[in-house]
């Protein structure tokens, strides 16, 4: 017994270790703090109803996201988009799945910026319904690191310097083929009827800080000085996420009603963003998404407002500055966040390691959303405590603590293809 202790509190001390030093991982130590009121306007009314919700108090919190944490896309930005399949295959991945290569052209055929969507999709399950349902999201480091196939192209755009990848000097290179299949599953996808559509990120927004002058910026007057509710890098990113919505809608063989949207870490922020921006989504899932994701702000545990801020200058809008150590006084948290993707079901997954995205912050955020969902009649989170490791909970509001560090692997997977399966009502 001892010995299984003395284990127990080894790999909680080398996983607080793992993470920066300086912050609070201790429970007790989480300061006294009271929530926004979800379900109060402004004004102090309370929301009774499904139509007071809609017609006002949601719309209420997503501008208050929009000015003090995310920002907003300026009016002046484009929103159209130009498709050009670039590359498709009917006998992708030994034969089981049809891959198609998409550049999304957003300003003008055959210009930058544009961004590259490669699909996969499972043939017999196509073949028999016309259309499929799909996940999507956006990956840290290229297409080609989601599969092994040769025709899937190395992208020649910024890409972060990674020693695991072997990407220096900013490129990206054939080595790190395929180095993200476990995190993306695509065989496990398709066997279960689902497709799936990913993307660059850096397509959209290159991940470093150049005061928004690359990427999708450059579709409006750049030199222009943003204001202080005006886009960070995650709401660019959600943004891009729905011109991808937007050919989904084109494409014939996507059930685009039945599109289920994912991401980790800082793309699980960004996957909660979008669906909080755009409702076409109809699944919403994060991995690992911490601060400015899923996790509270008002608790300080791992990661704050001001280390992400100071980290991250380019991710949310200015105006979030405002907050650095002064969590209490930002007029919204993060299970309004939650709550802005009612009533679709969402689901938000943690790792025990990964305390620097707060896990139980993920879990109460999840559960302070839960009023919002009874209003539409649906049951949210089930149990009230976060549950055990490795044991998934939930109705419309899934979760799930899993062993394991920062990441998604087949676990969270397996949990997301069931969670999808069975609110798209799939047998």
């Amino acid at each position: 017994m001892k010995k299984m202790l003395l284990i127990f509190m080894l790999v909680i001390v080398s996983s607080v270790q793992a993470q920066p030093p300086g912050f609070n991982y201790d429970e007790s130590k989480v300061p006294d703090y009271e929530l926004p009121q979800v379900l109060r306007s402004l004004e102090g009314k309370r929301i009774k109803t499904v139509e007071w919700w809609q017609g006002k108090r949601r719309g209420e919190i997503l501008e208050l996201f929009r000015e003090h944490v995310y920002g907003r896309v300026p009016l002046d930005v484009k929103a159209e988009i130009i498709p050009v399949i670039e590359e498709q295959s009917d006998e992708a991945l030994g034969g089981i799945a049809i891959r198609r290569q998409v550049r999304l052209y957003l300003q003008e055929k055959g210009k930058e910026p544009y961004i590259d969507v490669l699909i996969y999709l499972p043939k017999l399950q196509l073949k028999r319904d016309g259309a499929v349902p799909i996940f999507t999201g956006l990956n840290f480091s290229g297409n080609h690191t989601v599969t092994s196939e040769k025709e899937v192209a190395v992208h020649e755009k910024w890409a972060r310097n990674d020693s695991r990848l072997g990407h220096s000097n900013n490129q990206a290179n054939e080595g790190s083929r395929g180095k993200s299949v476990e995190r993306w599953q695509v065989k496990m996808l398709l066997k279960n009827g689902f497709g799936l559509a990913t993307a660059y990120y850096g397509d959209i927004d290159p991940d470093f800080d150049d005061e928004f002058n690359n990427g999708v910026h450059t579709l409006f007057n750049s030199s222009r000085q943003l204001n202080g509710g005006d886009w960070g890098s995650i709401a660019t990113w959600a943004w891009g996420l729905s011109r991808m919505m937007d050919y989904f809608e084109t494409d014939g063989d996507i059930d685009h009603q039945r599109v289920a949207l994912t991401g980790l870490s800082r793309l699980g922020k960004t996957s909660l963003w979008a669906g909080a921006e755009d409702q076409r989504f109809a699944i919403v899932i994060s991995t690992d998404s911490g601060c400015g994701g899923a996790a509270l702000s008002r608790r300080m545990f791992g990661e704050t407002v001001k280390r992400i801020n100071t980290a991250f200058p380019h991710w949310f809008c200015d105006n979030f500055n405002n907050y650095n150590d002064q969590e209490e006084r930002i007029p919204v948290d993060q299970h309004m966040l939650i709550a802005l993707l009612a009533p679709r079901p969402a689901y938000i997954a943690s790792a025990e390691k990964d305390v620097w995205a707060d896990p139980k912050g993920e879990f109460i955020s999840g559960l302070e959303a839960n009023s919002v969902y009874k209003l539409f009649g649906k049951q949210g989170t089930v149990v009230k405590h976060q549950p055990a490791v490795n044991v998934p909970v939930g109705d419309y509001i899934g979760y799930h603590i899993r062993s394991g560090d920062h990441d998604a692997n087949e676990f969270d997977w397996q949990q997301y293809i069931k969670f999808a399966r069975r609110h798209f009502n799939m047998k």
